[in-house]
């Protein structure tokens, strides 16, 4: 995860990611590169709009979540069933979280 966190860090200070820049964000934060690991990760993301990736990966959940509500999924409501019946057969005593807090 450290070498992705290098990637974006280059990508916010608009500097070119390569091998070396990587190396060099991954040693300042004390991680031991594996040049291997730089490598792939470089080639992986030459020709890649990183702002682009960034933003439908932040926005593709909250993009499911509707249609999972409305319906989408014919799966969605077996599980569901199954998740009440696990709490019902819990015999812990406990209401969830929000007994917790009074």
């Amino acid at each position: 995860m450290e070498y992705v966190y290098a990637a974006m860090l280059l990508h916010s200070a608009e500097t070119e990611i390569d091998e070396k820049a990587v190396t060099a964000v991954l040693k300042a934060a004390g991680v031991s590169a594996d040049s291997a690991r730089v490598k792939a990760l470089v080639a992986s993301l030459s020709g890649v709009d990183i702002a682009e990736a960034m933003a439908t990966a932040v926005a593709a959940p909250a993009a499911a979540a509707p249609v999972a509500a409305a319906g989408g999924s014919s799966d969605a409501a077996p599980a569901a069933e199954e998740e009440e019946e696990e709490e019902e057969d819990d015999g812990g005593g406990f209401e969830g979280l929000g007994s917790l807090f009074g």
